[in-house]
């Protein structure tokens, strides 16, 4: 037992000296002929719109001066370097970062292992980042070109655009089968390898030793997107008969499973179809703008405009019927038509008639005056009495003159006499032989 604790013992101190062996190795840079003798390495400031061609290990710096506004919403910063050989990039925040660099540790060559060698990239640099520093070591020292760039991006427009657009119509896109199916066959042949690694550990067994080998498989299979996404317009150009032939097969394969489950139909999936695609919408609409405060503002205001339409319609709605009750403004008057007018005229005239008898038949009425002023005193003591006020043949000399085709109407309206008395005058008058 005593030889067994200190077997024990030994071994969990020899374990603790490799751990702290291997923390000092990792983290505390060592002599070297790499080491930094003190002499700053010149750097490069990069300025917009200039092509630099270096040649060997270079270090650059780009100083972002312009304060990012809204106007910059989709403005990108981009650093694009290429050569003829093959290179190494490392980005760093600051300048004194960048001379860090040329202390060695093991983690910092671990990583230089990793990473990867180009012909051409492109450097992003962050807006609100005021300086960015990175280096490039070209393998034999051979020359490439450095040419920053501040413009417009269209591709992060048309991202936002794309967000927009997929939030706005998820509800119509996740009932519809055109989407469905195209949706489907899309997600098939971009997501093949992870969905075939996906059906492999559905089969195997949990216990299985292959479960690493999902585990490799899954990250294989996002290597490979990344890898095919990087170099698409060479596999369509030089290998574009193994792509046509990718693209028929995983489709038809894709649009068969599509087919056997078919399109959604029960409530519940499609509202879960929806809301996933308005999420996805919405990072869209954040990948798309370079503003986190603008995107944020444009992502809470397509939230509230899209949860809150019933609200805001029902709102609309009782100020439209509130409204009738405030008058802002006078509104206009509904005109008369003719049958209209005609019969207020009458009921008009037939109110005053009346009005007129009360009153002549009245004790403030003095008749004796009246009479003598009228030229006919037994009408109108018939008029007094009930009788008309129009004799007949008075009412169809009115409508003869009056009415229509009167003589009043053709002389306002069809009145033809000035006319050939202008075009008289218009006429050129003959000259004597």
């Amino acid at each position: 037992m005593a030889g067994c604790m200190k077997m024990i013992n030994n071994y969990t101190s020899i374990s603790a000296t490799l751990m702290v062996f291997t923390v000092l190795l990792i983290g505390l840079p060592h002599t070297s002929g790499y080491q930094d003798t003190g002499n700053k390495h010149p750097v490069t400031d990069l300025k917009d719109g200039e092509e630099y061609v270096m040649s060997g290990s270079n270090r650059f710096c780009y100083k972002n001066s312009v304060v990012p506004t809204w106007r910059q919403t989709w403005t990108r910063i981009q650093v694009k370097v290429w050569s003829s050989n093959v290179f190494k990039v490392e980005t760093v925040e600051g300048e004194e970062e960048l001379q860090e660099l040329e202390r060695f540790s093991v983690w910092s060559w671990f990583q230089s292992l990793l990473r990867e060698r180009h012909n051409e990239t492109t450097i992003n640099i962050n807006l609100f980042s005021k300086k960015t520093c990175f280096k490039i070591d070209p393998a034999d020292k051979t020359k490439f070109t450095v040419h920053p760039l501040r413009k417009f991006d269209i591709y992060l427009f048309l991202v936002f655009l794309a967000g927009a657009l997929l939030f706005v119509f998820a509800g119509s896109l996740s009932r519809s089968q055109t989407f469905f199916y195209s949706a489907g066959m899309s997600t098939g042949m971009i997501a093949s390898l992870i969905i075939l690694f996906f059906i492999l550990a559905r089969l195997l067994p949990k216990k299985s030793p292959f479960y690493v080998l999902i585990v490799g498989g899954w990250s294989f299979s996002v290597y490979a997107i990344q890898f095919v996404c990087r170099n698409l317009g060479v596999i369509l150009r030089e290998h574009w008969n193994v792509a046509l032939g990718y693209v028929a097969v995983v489709g038809f394969i894709t649009f068969a499973v599509c087919y056997r489950y078919g399109p959604l139909v029960d409530e519940k999936s499609i509202n879960i179809l929806s809301w996933t695609l308005q999420l996805f919408g919405l990072l869209l609409i954040y990948l798309g703008i370079q503003i986190q405060q603008v995107a944020f503002s444009i992502i809470v205001a397509a939230v509230f405009s899209k949860h809150l339409e019933y609200p805001v319609f029902l709102t609309v709605a009782a100020w439209r019927k509130i409204r009738r009750y405030i008058h802002w403004k006078p509104e206009p008057r509904r005109l008369l038509t003719e049958e209209e007018f005609q019969k207020q005229g009458e009921e008009e005239t037939l109110r005053a008639l009346e009005e007129l008898r009360k009153h002549c038949n009245s004790p403030e009425f003095r008749p004796w005056k009246t009479v003598s002023r009228l030229q006919s005193p037994k009408r109108f003591a018939d008029f007094i009495e009930g009788s008309p006020h129009l004799m007949s043949n008075e009412v169809s000399v009115h409508a003869q003159e009056y009415g229509f085709g009167g003589s009043f109407f053709e002389d306002d309206f069809f009145d033809t006499d000035d006319d050939d008395e202008e075009d008289d005058d218009i006429k050129p008058m003959m000259k004597p032989e």
